[in-house]
């Protein structure tokens, strides 16, 4: 199986609490960053892939180190292709491409893009970008995209897929919060968002 995540912000403090970048109720960042390796562990096996698009860690006033960043991304199931975000850092990929193993025959643990990649799904093209795209008028295409938090892009084809994503209101049972997205949830998305925006004239939050 395939999933698809995005902005887990490990240990970035400021994040906690309600607000209205990346509400995030937990006391502590322990709380939060054991909170999205649980959800993530919850749906993820060993065998699956999961695409991170961006913003692993951050801690403002002291990034923190790689070995620490490591201990956390080691905990989490399944082979990880890390698209690169504006938070991440080339040094950080290389400490992991350093530490790095096998998890099955000839897939490492880690796997790192510095812009995007492009795969097929039912008959649909994902480009996966940390920041969204204006992809014009498109067919049978969709941006998968992390960045911009509890916000939305008023493009249905753009489809954010952060932890904090507000466009799990189309989803008629969200997953808990830090779960990775799958296939039949980025439908579910694409298609309450495109029915909404039909409908309504676009925002930037979904209440």
């Amino acid at each position: 199986m395939q999933y698809f995540t995005a902005d887990t912000h490990f240990f970035h403090e400021q994040l906690l609490g309600n607000n209205d970048f990346a509400p995030r109720p937990f006391k502590n960042v322990a709380a939060m960053n054991q909170a999205i390796i649980d959800a993530w562990n919850a749906r993820v096996s060993d065998k699956d892939i999961v695409y991170h698009l961006g913003d692993i860690a951050m801690h403002p006033s002291n990034y923190p180190g790689n070995d620490e960043v490591f201990e956390i991304l080691k905990q989490l199931n399944g082979q990880i292709i890390f698209i690169k975000g504006n938070h991440d850092n080339r040094d950080l990929f290389k400490f992991l491409a350093k530490h790095n193993w096998d998890v099955f025959p000839d897939k490492t643990k880690f796997r790192f893009h510095d812009v995007g990649v492009l795969i097929k799904m039912n008959h649909f093209q994902f480009f996966m970008t940390h920041y969204p795209m204006m992809m014009g008028i498109v067919k049978q295409t969709m941006n998968l995209h992390g960045h911009i938090h509890h916000s939305s892009v008023p493009i249905a084809e753009d489809i954010n897929v952060g932890i904090d994503t507000p466009e799990t209101v189309f989803l008629k049972d969200p997953p808990p919060f830090g779960t990775p997205f799958s296939e039949a949830e980025l439908f579910a998305m694409y298609a309450g968002k495109k029915a909404y925006l039909i409908k309504n004239k676009p925002f930037n939050k979904y209440d």
